[in-house]
């Protein structure tokens, strides 16, 4: 059955070393406390030690007492009751440092051996004294490892998540006719929280669980050595990669069904985002209950796909664990039949149960892996898309305009078309005048403005604006005297003053009323209670579209910027609001050079050169006059208008 999710056409898949070493690049600015973080994680293990230390003798300090009591007997050596002979022969099983700790706390009256020398005090040693002070540490430690490795985690991913942020929004308007915004967001917004669990939680089990490890299997063959146990380093050598046989066999597939479960997840996302945006429409149409059908669907797909993870990834642990009870039961069986005794094999068995945990940590770390593999694929595929504009070596850097716009054979061609959306287009257009661009749908006409915006490159010819080609010019500095009014003035979800000024944030309160009041925009403003601080609502959806797009107007009166390109601003509006909008339109095209891309013919009968376009070239041009007289393409447009 198909979930309806579409990969993207820039998709593709990354080695191990590929994905984590590009991570790697967002990690190492904040390596001093990774640094900290791994090295907690490693002495946090090494605090087992002295705890292993103490289990020989706390266990066998009953039996140590009959020992005692035989070599006082039998040995003519022993007969004194000095305190040092009997802490010497006592403590033959006790770790070195044994030894320092009771004669200091003989200093503070404290005894820990009695008065045959039978060691109680290990006990009370590990009671009251060792397992504390390793607590304490073991805490002190792993705090500072959690914390360490959480920061650099979110830092890391905030810096990634920016880097999307940024690097999308560079593309050109052409990416964004090829992909899908829902699925954008969710590589943007979703996968990067991917990568900060990999970050906190891998890098901290892996600098902690290998080293506990570790240190406890040293422990155990070092014991095996001192107590002539090496058969049962065979036993460990043998038994312990069992532990890592499921890893192998179920991490490929964890990746696969992870993929999915964040492709479906986009898929999610990205119906929502559909819906609400066409909300409007989907009311029209009565189509509520569809769509909630729709959503049903890929929610429950993405379930699907969810559980089919954790299914697998439930697997590991409990593979691993029923390895990890049958190799204890096996081990307990084999100490039975070498009379091995209980004090010679807890020594061993406290560093093997102690091995569980990290294990079972290892285990989950294959799966998070995995997971976060397929997050690192989805978002560096993103990052690997170059479709933004290329800004040339020998940038010029241009502040106004002061003298003609120049299209020279200028093509375009969309990837996804078989002809050019424009072909071999050429005009100049003068500082200070009005042109115009009319035609059919589909002639072209607003990739004339798109390219006159840059907002995307030519596939042939080239444009100049005062001699400079607009591939050379800055991109900050272009956008400094070139705006857009376009048909579809959306806001943002914030304040009618915040709109206004949006592009020009130094503006005051009184630089944005006067934008207004040029816009025609005033008026409506201070009608309600909250004036400039009204919220204009999703994409503007609280106000109506004459509203929208006198705000749109203002925000560009407030840039006041050189050159304007109209596109179809006033074709979705009713005759009395169309009425204002090109009021306020002819305030804000005074003194600037316009290009209008028009719909309605009549809004540019004063045009001062008028450019008429089917299937991507110019065929006619010349003032409305001139053009009408001809009885050709524009004629035919106005008496079709009714003009």
């Amino acid at each position: 059955m198909k979930d309806g999710y579409k990969k993207e056409f820039f998709d593709r898949s990354y080695t191990w070393k590929e994905a984590y070493s590009r991570l790697w690049k967002y990690i190492r600015p904040y390596r001093v406390r990774l640094i900290i973080g791994i090295v907690s994680g490693l002495l946090t293990a090494g605090t087992l030690v002295p705890v292993f230390q103490m289990v020989q003798p706390a266990v066998g300090g009953i039996e140590m007492v009959g020992r005692v009591q035989n070599i006082v007997e039998k040995s003519s050596e022993i007969t004194s009751t000095n305190e040092d002979e009997k802490i010497s022969v006592a403590t033959n099983n006790l770790p070195s440092w044994y030894p320092k700790v009771e004669k200091l706390a003989r200093r503070f009256g404290i005894t820990i051996m009695d008065e045959s020398g039978a060691l109680q005090g290990p006990v009370i040693l590990l009671a009251l004294i060792v397992v504390p002070f390793v607590a304490l540490v073991r805490l002190g430690l792993r705090f500072l490892n959690h914390y360490m490795l959480s920061w650099v985690g979110a830092r890391a991913t905030m810096d990634l998540s920016c880097d999307l942020m940024s690097h999308v929004q560079r593309q050109s308007l052409e990416f964004y006719a090829r992909t899908d915004v829902g699925q954008v967001m969710s590589r943007i917004s979703g996968d990067p929280r991917e990568i900060r669990t990999v970050i906190h939680s891998v890098i901290s089990d892996l600098a902690e669980s290998p080293f506990e490890i570790f240190v406890s299997v040293a422990f155990v063959v070092w014991h095996a050595f001192k107590n002539d146990m090496l058969p049962t380093l065979v036993i460990l050598a043998v038994a312990f990669p069992l532990f890592t046989i499921s890893l192998k066999a179920i991490g490929t597939r964890i990746r696969n069904w992870s993929q999915r479960s964040m492709e479906r997840a986009s898929r999610v996302l990205s119906r929502i985002h559909e819906v609400l945006t066409c909300i409007k429409f989907v009311k029209s149409a009565n189509t509520e209950k569809f769509e909630n059908d729709n959503y049903s669907k890929a929610n429950s797909f993405l379930v699907k796909s969810i559980l089919r993870s954790v299914r697998l990834g439930g697997i590991v642990p409990v593979v691993m664990e029923l390895t990890g009870v049958l190799l204890l039961c096996g081990f307990v069986c084999w100490c039975f039949v070498k009379h091995i005794t209980l004090d010679q094999v807890l020594p061993m068995m406290a560093p093997l149960l102690v091995i569980y945990k990290p294990v079972k940590k290892l285990s989950r770390i294959q799966v998070t892996l995995e997971t976060s593999m397929a997050s690192l694929c989805r978002i560096f595929s993103l990052l690997d898309v170059k479709m933004e504009l290329p800004e040339s070596s020998s940038l010029v850097r241009k502040n106004s305009f002061n003298d003609k716009i120049c299209f020279d054979n200028v093509s375009y061609r969309y990837t996804t078309q078989d002809r050019d959306a424009v072909h071999n287009v050429s005009f100049e257009i003068k500082r200070g005048q009005k042109v115009a661009v009319v035609g059919g749908t589909g002639s072209g006409k607003s990739t004339l403005g798109s390219l006159l915006a840059r907002f995307m490159d030519p596939t042939g010819g080239k444009i100049f604006i005062d001699g400079v080609d607009l591939k050379d010019i800055a991109i900050e500095d272009l956008r400094r005297f070139i705006g857009v009014v376009t048909q579809d003035a959306l806001l943002f979800n914030d304040s009618i003053a915040y709109n206004i000024k949006y592009g020009s944030e130094n503006a005051t309160l009184e630089q944005i009323i006067d934008a207004a009041k040029i816009a025609n925009a005033h008026d409506f403003i201070i009608e309600q209670p909250e004036g400039y601080e009204r919220l204009c609502g999703e994409k503007g959806f609280a106000l109506s579209g004459g509203e929208r797009q006198r705000i749109s107007i203002a925000r560009a009166v407030l840039r006041n910027l050189p050159i304007l390109i109209l596109d179809e601003a006033t074709s979705a509006l009713d005759n009395v609001t169309e009425r204002l909008v090109q009021d306020a339109l002819e305030r804000l095209m005074e003194s600037r050079t316009t290009f209008v891309i028009a719909h309605r013919l009549s809004t540019i009968k004063d045009a001062d050169l008028i450019f008429v376009m089917r299937d991507g070239q110019i065929v006619e041009s010349g003032n409305h006059d001139t053009l009408y007289a001809k009885g050709g393409v524009y004629k035919a447009l106005c008496d079709m208008q009714g003009e």
